[in-house]
């Protein structure tokens, strides 16, 4: 998990949190949206936004520091993405045939 993290190249947290919301502009979500295809700290960001939309009052938050929720979920999602792939990968292995 030490790579699980934020990297210059990704969007701010509040530009993930207006794409979720649908407050961003249309050529700006095309950006994300292809970046999110790439990032999995960021898909797992704009999921965790999905599953607990903000209250509305928005927390500063510094940008090298992550809510722990966000962080437990983030690496749930992950560990069974990778879980997944190791059991549908499991099947195609030369000792199987």
């Amino acid at each position: 998990m030490a790579n699980f993290c934020k990297n210059e190249d990704c969007p701010t947290s509040e530009d993930l949190l207006a794409f979720q919301t649908g407050d961003m502009p249309v050529a700006e979500g095309t950006a994300i949206r292809r970046h999110l295809a790439s990032c999995e700290f960021c898909a797992a960001e704009v999921e965790f936004y999905e599953t607990y939309p903000p209250s509305g009052e928005h927390e500063a938050v510094e940008a090298d520091s992550m809510p722990t929720p966000l962080f437990e979920l983030a690496e749930a999602l992950l560990i069974k993405k990778r879980d997944d792939a190791f059991f549908d990968g499991l099947m195609d292995k030369e000792y199987w045939n």
